[in-house]
């Protein structure tokens, strides 16, 4: 079997009906299911930067040239520094497929090259087993438990918290 080609992409209008697909769809999304959502928010973002914004964005991920989902990033501050937190939302049919780790080491690349940030850091929560795997294997190492941090499925729940600093050493695989 060989390796598929994954590629990150700007968002174009077409991707749109998967955005609201996600927005819409119970359980498309995972875990981070948190109840239907506006759908026409897409078409909003879309028109206002085309999902380039200064203080967020997020880019599309192409496997063997068809859209397989989206990485996504926004700035976050801790004092005066500023660093991104990173996230990645694949279509069902594209998971466990190795994309995942791949698409967020390149999101990884392209932030340290056109961003002056020093820190990158993705969430996840303690039972996606598939994205702790993914988090390591591209390059990210936990830091901790963050207690209490999310209301999902009518309770406060537990998120991991990962992070990757400009210098840690490239993912191997």
């Amino acid at each position: 079997m060989s390796a598929v080609e994954i590629g990150l992409r700007p968002v174009t209008e077409d991707d749109l009906a998967m955005f609201r697909r996600f927005a819409t769809e119970p359980g498309l999304i995972g875990l981070d299911w948190t109840g239907f959502r506006d759908a026409q928010v897409p078409a909003r973002r879309y028109a206002a930067n085309g999902y380039l914004g200064e203080d967020d964005g997020r880019l599309i991920v192409e496997a063997d040239g068809t859209v397989a989902g989206f990485v996504s990033w926004s700035a976050q501050g801790f004092g005066v520094s500023r660093y991104w937190e990173i996230g990645i939302a694949l279509l069902p049919d594209w998971r466990g497929r190795g994309i995942g780790w791949r698409a967020q080491a390149m999101l990884c690349d392209y932030l340290f090259t056109h961003t002056p940030a020093e820190r990158i850091q993705a969430s996840t929560h303690p039972e996606n087993i598939a994205e702790q795997k993914s988090l390591e294997k591209a390059g990210f190492s936990l830091e901790g438990v963050l207690r209490a941090v999310e209301f999902r499925a009518g309770r406060w729940r537990d998120g991991w918290m990962y992070s990757r600093l400009r210098n840690d050493p490239p993912p191997t695989s």
